[in-house]
Parts: structure tokens; C-alpha cells; sequence
């Protein structure tokens, strides 16, 4: 029995200097200094507030960057309307040269010059 109380002693004795050990949380004693605790939370809060500056210039570059983006695709897309609108043209001209027959001769006899001229290159080259 009296090892019990000895023991009950010691960790009482071991705890003391803590309040509200059992409610999940130590608390410091009466013996700290409220200025340390003070200089710990003004370290805490300055690490906090160099973080939140840290992260809103990130925030901002990032939007900066998605802008330049959106502009650049929009810039992108209206080449690609334009190339669009050029290509049906040109497909449009080509329908009316195919749909003659004397025109068809003239494509087929470009066609193969343009074949040869490209068979002659690689063959000197």
C-alpha cells in the first residue's frame, strides 16, 4: 500500500505544475514569465503575417499569369478563325477547279509536275 501512495505522491509531486493536465491540454505554470509567452506568440504572429504576404504575392503572380494566358489563347483562337475562313475559301476554289474537266487535266498535269520537281530534288540532293 504505501508503494501506491508514494507512487500517487511522486506523480502528483511531477505534475503539479500543471493545470487541467486531464482535459487534454498542459498549461503552463505560474513560474513562466507572461513575456516569454508574449515574445513566442509576436514570433508566431510575425511568421504568420511574412507567410500571408508570401502567399498573396504567389496568389498574385499566378493570377497575372493565368491573364497573359487567357489573352494569349484568346489571340490564338481568332488566328485559328481566320486560318478557318481562309482554308474554306481555298476549299471553295478548289471544288470549282474540279468540277470541269478540262480544269482536272490542269491540276493533274501541275500535280505531277510538282511531284517530279520534288522526286528530282531528293534524287540531287
Amino acid at each position: 500500500m504505501s508503494y501506491r501512495r508514494e507512487h500517487r505522491a511522486s506523480k502528483g509531486a511531477l505534475f503539479d505544475e500543471y493545470d487541467g493536465l486531464e482535459e487534454g491540454g498542459l498549461k503552463a505554470s505560474s513560474s513562466y514569465s507572461s513575456g516569454i509567452d508574449e515574445h513566442d506568440n509576436d514570433k508566431a504572429i510575425d511568421g504568420l503575417k511574412e507567410r500571408a504576404v508570401f502567399l498573396k504575392r504567389l496568389t498574385g503572380d499566378i493570377h497575372e499569369e493565368v491573364e497573359s494566358h487567357n489573352r494569349l489563347l484568346d489571340r490564338m483562337g481568332n488566328s485559328m478563325d481566320a486560318s478557318r475562313g481562309i482554308m474554306s475559301g481555298t476549299m471553295d476554289r478548289f471544288k470549282m477547279v474540279f468540277e470541269k474537266k478540262s480544269n482536272q487535266r490542269i491540276c493533274t498535269l501541275v500535280g505531277s509536275f510538282v511531284v517530279s520537281f520534288f522526286v528530282l530534288y531528293y534524287l540531287i540532293r
